[in-house]
């Protein structure tokens, strides 16, 4: 019998088979799967946008067909001729499964959108730009003496600024004499100097004084997320942060997953790069109407990436990063203009600056931690751990710097999560269970108080109890641990093993019951034994390569850890600790640096001593591979406990006992022999 077509949603990842014709946004719905729509299906509103992904999906075992969805209608033909969809887009009240497929759905089509909370750290910067501004009076031209207006601007900034020489982007030339006599011969550049050595280029021209200012931007552009912060490079003062999701997850969520699409589709690396380049023009644009500023005054823009990211952003094939020997097409700095990259939002000269790469798996994203935290100068030994889809380690003190990058995959986003989602309002991001009642009590984002304090219902009727985001799911995890409900091999117990009918059979595992919503047609919002084992893989992944790093500096504990990352930043130390995704150390001694990676892109954005300090840097780190360290298998299996199957955390038992539960054996207590064979 020929089943039903699979249908994949990303970035949720929920999945369900449906009959040929059913509209994706039905799909959507029967899967819980946060699509907009407003108009009923009527192809009205546009909410309901979706991307189809073609091609081969290992990471989803699913190979799309072109024909996987229905033909382009005259629904959306009206909608494209009257508003305009973006290249790939579809209307997911209109297309129709005919066959599997996998849907992105982007994020101005959630009701629930994400909340990138990538905020700007402060950081006091000394300022000294690659741009600056230099008004100038220029002669005006004269028959008896001809020279063309360039070499007379050249003159004046000899004569007036002490700058013996100067070039000009070819895109500026065009509209110079314009401004010179629109300016009486008074006007104002731009110049970049990208280092000492470089002649000044112009790369803008205004008639007259220009006192609009001149702008930079720092983006951090990672797996799931890019996040920008706009920046006003004569005071380094942070005008605007956006942040967006990168449509690449359409092709994979994690980096290999992305590399593997590459592989698998001819001309799959130049469509994720379309894409990435398409959501940086519209990330330009947003923040600049956020800042209220003209797109052609931001001539200066820093990336911090990691390796994958990187090579899709400049448009190089990734194949050679999914096999070792993990060799990159460069990993020295890059000054490009936005006009090499197709940025169209920005001015053709704009200039772009991208960090150097400390190795295959550790980019420029981790040059920029090291640029902010700057381990190498730590008198103490400091393990800095940037938590994301892909997590970078560093480890070091003044002696040196070890780094390894770590493959945690998306749960710790709420991604593979049954209940799980991004950070949006309405999600679950911290939660306390009593260890003697087991009843759980929540905070959601977008709201201050907790679900057993009064006005807390009111409070949330608005956006409702949606599910639960990454920091969610850790504490969600750990205190399952503290209060009993689970072992320390992470298996969940029953009712009568657990002491509490929040602990539900699922199959032949059981789920802890947070949220029911399920008689009012909200979600019902359950820790389940597949998540358990998610957020297993993930931080056994990033306990690993800490260790890795720890046996390479030969010893057994660190002194301080700091979490860096939007997500490091939202998560509880105490939490991170229980479920054993960081070396046992004093609480007091576990710090968050906010985004350090965007931060230190900022430092590279205004300081140009700074570019060099990391230049010089990253070839003084060691770079630990973690793809081919057979000790990485050998921790990886022991930091699948919670929290660790040999390690003791003798700081952590100080202020948390750990019950001593097992649910795995028939005198653990669990009720039958059914469930004596783990099943994840």
């Amino acid at each position: 019998m020929t089943q039903d077509p699979l249908v994949v949603f990303t970035p949720s990842g929920k999945r369900g088979r449906f009959p040929v014709g059913t509209p994706v946004l039905t799909a959507a719905r029967q899967l819980g799967v946060d699509l907009d729509s407003v108009c009923g299906g009527r192809g009205i509103c546009s909410k309901c946008q979706i991307t189809p992904g073609y091609g081969e999906f290992s990471k989803h075992g699913v190979t799309v067909a072109e024909g996987a969805l229905s033909e382009w209608n005259a629904v959306e033909e009206r909608y494209d001729q009257k508003r305009g969809l973006k290249e790939g887009r579809r209307l997911g009240c209109q297309a129709l499964v005919h066959g599997d497929v996998v849907i992105d759905v982007p994020a101005e089509s959630q009701v629930h959108r994400q909340v990138v909370r990538k905020a700007a750290s402060t950081r006091v910067i000394e300022m000294d730009p690659a741009s600056r501004l230099y008004y100038i009076e220029v002669e005006e031209p004269d028959m008896h003496e001809p020279t063309g207006d360039l070499e007379r601007v050249a003159r004046a900034l000899a004569a007036q600024w002490d700058i013996p020489a100067v070039t000009m982007d070819f895109s500026v030339l065009g509209t110079l004499q314009t401004v010179l006599r629109k300016g009486a011969w008074k006007i104002t550049v731009a110049l970049n100097k990208h280092s000492a050595e470089a002649t000044p280029q112009i790369i803008a021209a205004w008639p007259g004084l220009h006192e609009d200012g001149l702008f930079g931007l720092a983006i951090d552009l990672g797996s799931t997320t890019v996040a920008a912060h706009l920046t006003n490079l004569d005071t380094g003062a942070v005008v605007a942060s956006s942040g967006i999701m990168n449509p690449q997850i359409r092709f994979g969520e994690d980096l290999m997953s992305r590399v593997s699409y590459a592989m698998m589709n001819p001309g799959g690396d130049g469509e994720m790069t379309r894409a990435v380049r398409l959501a940086i023009d519209a990330l330009v644009q947003d923040i600049s109407a956020e800042a209220g500023i003209d797109p052609a005054l931001i001539l200066e823009t820093v990336f911090v990436c990691n390796p994958v990211m990187h090579h899709l952003l400049i448009g190089i094939d990734p194949v050679e990063l999914g096999q070792a020997p993990f060799a990159l097409a460069t990993s020295e700095p890059l000054h490009l203009r936005a006009a090499d990259l197709e940025i169209t939002a920005l001015p053709s000269a704009s200039q772009i600056y991208i960090l150097p790469c400390i190795a295959g798996h550790v980019g420029a994203d981790a040059a920029a931690v090291a640029l902010s935290e700057q381990p190498g100068k730590s008198e103490d030994l400091v393990l800095v751990v940037d938590v994301g889809t892909n997590a970078e380690i560093l480890l070091g003190d003044t002696s040196r710097v070890l780094a390894c990058s770590s493959p945690t995959g998306p749960a710790f986003e709420g991604a593979q999560i049954s209940s799980g989602q991004r950070a949006a309002p309405g999600a679950i991001e911290a939660i306390r269970i009593d260890p003697e009642t087991k009843e759980p009590r929540f905070r959601v984002i977008g709201c201050d108080k907790w679900s057993d304090e009064d006005g807390f219902w009111q409070a949330t009727a608005q956006t409702g109890i949606t599910g639960i985001c990454g920091s969610g799911i850790i504490e969600a995890v750990a205190e399952m641990r503290i209060a009993g409900l689970m072992d320390d091999s992470g298996l969940i117990g029953s009712a009568e093993a657990a002491g509490t009918a929040r602990c539900v059979p699922e199959g032949r595992t059981h789920a802890y019951l947070i949220h029911d919503a399920s008689e009012t047609g909200g979600p019902r919002i359950t820790v389940t034994q597949g998540d358990i084992r998610a957020i297993q893989l993930a931080k056994s992944a990033l306990y690993a390569g800490a260790r890795l790093l720890m046996d390479e500096m030969n010893v057994e504990k660190v002194d301080r850890v700091v979490l860096a990352g939007a997500f490091g930043a939202h998560i509880s130390a105490k939490h991170a600790m229980v479920l054993g995704m960081i070396p046992d150390v004093p609480l007091e001694k576990v710090t968050s640096a906010g985004n350090a990676a965007g931060t230190g892109a900022r430092i590279a954005l205004c300081n140009l001593a700074a570019r060099r300090e990391i230049e010089g840097t990253v070839r003084q780190i060691t770079k630990v591979e973690t793809a081919i360290e057979p000790r990485f298998q050998e921790h990886f299996v022991a930091a699948n406990a919670i929290p660790h199957k040999t390690d003791p955390f003798p700081e952590l038992s100080k202020i948390v006992t750990l019950p001593n539960v097992s649910f795995n054996t028939g005198s653990g207590g669990d009720s039958g022999g059914r469930r004596r064979r783990r099943r994840a």
